[in-house]
């Protein structure tokens, strides 16, 4: 498992499926080509000093260095983007949160749209909008 370093790979990997936990954020995304798993770690400063934020960081590569490789799907990037809830929260706990995100961010996007009915979720009707904009 390598790690990510360059800026521009962080940017794609938040493009990419996210799912959200108490302790941190998953962010995934599939590469084009053939290289190993790779992970980033990050910590935004309202999270608190340096001191916190680099404790939350290495309890998030700690947490991702025990999870298996199993759960992880080949040729993706991950970034975990850390939360203030990760200094205090279990460890074990976590681990679990780890585990469930990385299965929820491989399900399928539900699909969206029209039912048999021709309504969407809301009830409404279903017209295609020449702009191109969602309607309010």
């Amino acid at each position: 498992m390598d790690r990510l370093r360059q800026r521009a790979d962080f940017l794609a990997v938040a493009n990419g499926a996210r799912v959200n936990t108490t302790a941190f954020v998953l962010q995934g995304r599939r590469r084009d080509d053939q290289g190993p798993i790779r992970v980033g770690y990050t910590v935004t400063k309202k999270n608190g000093t340096a001191t916190e934020r680099n404790r939350i960081r290495r309890r998030l590569r700690e947490v991702m260095r025990q999870v298996d490789a199993v759960f992880m799907r080949p040729h993706h990037d991950y970034v975990l983007v850390g939360r203030r809830d990760a200094l205090t929260r279990d460890f074990a706990t976590m681990l679990d949160d780890l585990r469930s995100a990385l299965r929820r961010l491989d399900r399928p996007a539900p699909k969206t749209g029209t039912n048999k009915t021709g309504t969407n979720k809301a009830g409404n009707k279903s017209a295609p909008n020449p702009n191109g904009m969602t309607r309010p």
